[in-house]
Formats: structure tokens, sequence, C-alpha cells
């Protein structure tokens, strides 16, 4: 059980200035608590990779609090709509914001965690961001011609650290997610130097036909 760590542990992994990926789609199937834990230790300065902006609704539960609390400094997200203080904090400055469209930030976070040098898209293709004219926060976009189609080369995202979840998990770190909760938290998993999953259940070992995730690259369990 080397892996299981309480949830103050995995905060203090998490240090001033990391980029850490977040699993979840609002907080569905997000690391909550360890989040919770994660704001209040106090680290700041944070890059923040998640699918969005957390629910203004449950303050303690999600990205919310981190972002509230002023301890985000950078947030990379699909959609902020739903968090009115993620938009005001673009505007005066607090915060920079990086929105990229979901399907590619899923590739983008793929591509880093599976060794590969980026991906190719149309998305983008004829906006502001692809003809380069506006700033998006990431290195300027190159176009890529294939076979007489353009295509917007998106690098690869990597993180510092990475927050899943997991509906079940044995203590080697194998890890099963019901349902749509498995969101960005499979591809994360595979695209950080450390990472954490939160689990709503610990076993002793999974069924091999139940494992979505292998043990090999999770580094800490933290039982909920």
């Amino acid at each position: 059980m080397a892996k299981v760590i309480s949830l103050q542990e995995a905060a203090a992994l998490v240090k001033d200035g990391d980029s850490v990926m977040v699993g979840g789609f609002l907080s569905a199937g997000g690391p909550n608590e360890v989040l919770h834990a994660v704001a209040e230790s106090g680290v700041k300065n944070l890059t923040v990779m998640a699918n969005d902006g957390g629910d203004p609704k449950r303050y303690d539960h999600g990205l919310f609090e981190l972002i509230h609390n002023g301890q985000v400094s950078w947030l990379w997200a699909t959609h902020i709509g739903l968090n009115p203080e993620v938009g005001q904090k673009m505007n005066d400055g607090s915060m920079k914001v990086t929105l990229v469209p979901q399907g590619s930030m899923a590739e983008k976070i793929r591509a880093g965690g599976f060794g590969l040098g980026g991906v190719l898209t149309p998305t983008g293709i004829g906006t502001p961001v692809g003809d380069g004219s506006e700033d998006v926060g990431d290195t300027k976009k190159s176009i890529v011609n294939v076979d007489g189609k353009d295509y917007l080369f998106e690098r690869p995202l990597k993180a510092k650290v990475a927050l899943i979840y997991a509906s079940k998990c044995d203590k080697y770190g194998n890890i099963f997610i019901h349902g749509d909760a498995r969101n960005f938290n499979t591809v994360m998993a595979f695209a950080a130097d450390t990472v954490i999953v939160q689990t709503n259940e610990l076993v002793d070992m999974l069924d091999p036909d139940e494992v979505l995730i292998p043990g090999v690259v999770v580094d800490y369990i933290v039982k909920k």
C-alpha cells in the first residue's frame, strides 16, 4: 500500500508555480477533495489545465475554489462560461486564460502523454486563431497542408502533476472509471510527471478486464 497517501500529503506534492492537469467535467469525475486540500495548502501561481473553470455553485468542490482564491495564474480550459470569475480575472489581467477547443485539448494532452510531436486539426482554420492574429497564449500556430487541405499544428501539453479521479482503484494504482466520469482523466494520467488519483473505492486487486488506466503510470492514491 506504499502508493496510498493522505489528502494532506497529496496536496503537499503540488508546489508553487507547478503546472497541474485536473480531470473532471465541472465537479463530475473530478478529484474534488484533493483540490480542496490543495486550495487549503495555500499554494500559488499554478498553471492549471482542465476542461473548465469550475462550478461556482459548489464553492469547495473542484477548481472554483482555487480560482476564487487567486491561486491560479494561468488557466487552460475548453469553456469558462459557468464561472464568471474566470472572465473577470481574464479581463482585469489577474489570470491568464487560454481557451482550447475540447477535442483539440484532449488531443494535445494525448500527444504529450504518448510522446507525439503534436497533432493536426482543421479546427481553427479560417479564424483569428488560425491566421495568427489572435493571442491564444500558445506558440503561434503553424498551418500544414495535407493532400490539399489545411490543418493547424497543435503542440503537445504536459504537466508537472496530474490530479485525476477513479471510481475504483487497487493498491497498485490500476484504475477503473465508470461511464462519462472518464472524460479527461484517461489522457491526463499519461501526460504528467507525477500522477495522483483520488478514488471512491480502494480494493486489493482489480479484475484485469476492469483496468482502464494501468497502475504503472500512477504514483499516488488518495482514498476519498
